[in-house]
C-alpha cells in the first residue's frame, strides 16, 4: 500500500512485558475510509497493539505513522490528534445524563477558559451550545437522541453501548478505534451496530479488535490476524475465512460471510 493511501501505518512494533514478547514484529497499515478487524485468540495481542497506538503501551521498537507523521501520542492527546477510542469497558460516567457523556467526548473542543467562564461570556455560551447541538446530533445518527436526559446507570447495556460510541464519535475522529464493541449484545443489538460501523466509512477510518467472528466477518473490508503476537494472516475476510492457519490458530471452523 502507497504510504499515502495509508492513515495509520505501525511498522515491526515490538513490545514485551516481564521478559514475555507480547508483540513481535507486527506491522498493520490501516487505508483510509475502510473498516480494518483485528483478530485472534485470547492473548494473542490485539488490545496491546491498540493500547501501543494510543500511546498507553511504548514499544520497544519500530514506528507508528499517522497521516504520514510520526505518532508518540500520550492518551490524553488523542481527540485533539484525531483519534478517538471505545474502551472494552463501557468507561461511561453513570450518574451523569446520556447527553452529559457524549459531551464529556468533545472534552477539547469546549476549552472556554475559566475567566470566559467566570464572567459567562457570549463566546462560552456560543460553544456550548454548538457542542450540546451537536452531541444530539450524534445521539439521532445512533438513534437514542430520546434517551439524552435519562442517567446511563438507568439503561440496558446495549443502550449504554451507543453512548461509549456516541462518546467517541462527538469528537469527530479520522481515525475511530472500536475495542470489542459487539461484546455483550444480543444478535439484534449485534447486526444493527454492524449497520451503524458501516456507516461510518463515509467519515471516518474504523479499526476494531472483535472475538465476534460473524460481525467482524461481515463488516470489515480487510483484516488483520495475531497469534502469540505475530501476523499470521491478513487479507479480506473471504480469504481470511479459507486460510488454514487462521483456521487452526483461531476459527476452528468455517464462518459465512454475508453479502453486506
Amino acid at each position: 500500500m502507497p504510504e499515502f493511501e495509508a492513515l495509520l501505518r505501525a511498522g515491526e512494533l515490538c513490545v514485551a512485558f516481564g521478559g514475555l514478547q507480547v508483540l513481535n514484529r507486527v506491522s498493520v497499515d490501516v487505508a483510509r475510509g475502510e473498516v480494518l478487524g483485528v483478530i485472534g485468540p485470547n492473548g494473542a495481542g490485539k488490545t496491546t497493539l491498540f493500547n501501543t497506538v494510543c500511546g498507553f503501551v511504548r514499544p520497544e521498537s519500530g514506528s507508528i505513522l499517522f497521516d504520514g507523521k510520526p505518532l508518540r501520542p500520550r492518551p490524553h492527546q488523542l481527540t485533539r490528534l484525531g483519534i478517538a477510542r471505545t474502551l472494552q469497558g463501557l468507561g461511561l460516567f453513570p450518574h451523569l445524563s446520556v447527553l452529559e457523556n457524549v459531551i464529556a467526548g468533545a472534552s477539547h473542543r469546549v476549552r472556554t477558559g475559566a475567566i470566559a467562564a467566570l464572567l459567562a461570556s457570549p463566546w462560552a455560551e456560543r460553544r456550548e451550545h454548538r457542542v450540546r447541538e451537536r452531541a444530539m446530533e450524534v445521539l439521532e445518527s445512533l438513534g437514542i437522541a430520546a434517551e439524552a436526559p435519562r442517567i446511563c446507570a438507568s439503561l440496558p447495556y446495549g443502550v449504554r453501548k451507543r453512548v461509549a460510541l456516541g462518546r467517541a464519535l462527538i469528537s469527530e475522529p479520522r481515525l475511530l478505534m472500536l475495542d470489542e464493541p459487539a461484546a455483550g449484545l444480543s444478535a439484534t443489538e449485534t447486526t444493527e451496530l454492524a449497520e451503524i460501523v458501516r456507516g461510518l466509512r463515509e467519515r471516518t477510518t474504523v479499526m476494531v479488535v472483535e472475538h465476534h467472528m460473524e460481525f467482524v466477518m461481515n463488516l470489515c473490508d480487510q483484516l488483520v490476524v495475531l497469534d502469540f503476537g505475530e501476523v499470521i494472516a491478513r487479507g479480506t475476510p473471504a480469504e481470511i475465512r479459507t486460510d488454514p492457519l487462521v483456521q487452526r490458530a483461531y476459527l476452528g471452523e468455517t464462518v459465512e460471510v454475508g453479502d453486506a
